[in-house]
């Protein structure tokens, strides 16, 4: 089942990228904190989205991307344990507000699929704060939750997103 959602997920993701208006890519890098910060030094990710104009200076559409949270050596008194990768594969209604025309605040909402083994996954949610650098291009600062079963994925992103 896994496999058919990720499959599905890049599909639309494919179908955003092909349309011209509305539709950004983007990289970034995240540094784990709480729970999350014991586990995994950093991760890195790409988002894609699709936004349309819902109302004068607010956006909102689908989210999708991929996060890969490398994993810690641990040294213990009795030798060090190898911590695996996190993956994760979130999918969002995405929305935007634009404060001027460099600002922006937004959020993703919706469900953080787990990749790696033994990752269930759980609800995602992603506030942020935007900033044009350019027509094109733009700088974001992002904190990303996912609740899991008996605890919580948490990491604070610096991206860069495309239009395209």
């Amino acid at each position: 089942m896994k496999k058919v959602l990720f499959i599905a997920a890049f599909l639309v993701a494919g179908v955003s990228m092909q349309a011209q208006e509305g539709a950004s890519a983007g990289v970034n890098l995240g540094l784990p904190i709480g729970d999350a910060g014991d586990l995994s030094g950093f991760s890195i990710g790409v988002d894609f989205n699709y936004l349309w104009s819902a109302a004068e200076s607010i956006d909102a559409g689908v989210a999708v991307g991929f996060t890969n949270a490398f994993g810690k050596t641990i040294d213990t008194p009795i030798g060090s344990i190898e911590i695996e990768d996190v993956q994760f594969l979130p999918l969002a209604a995405a929305g935007r507000f634009h404060l001027s025309e460099d600002f922006s605040l937004g959020a993703d909402l919706g469900y953080a699929l787990g990749i790696s083994d033994g990752n269930d996954g759980g609800f995602y949610y992603r506030p942020m704060v935007g900033y044009s650098l350019s027509e094109k291009l733009g700088l974001t600062f992002s904190y990303t939750g996912i609740s899991l079963d008996g605890g919580s994925w948490d990491t604070l992103n610096l991206g860069l997103m495309l239009s395209l």
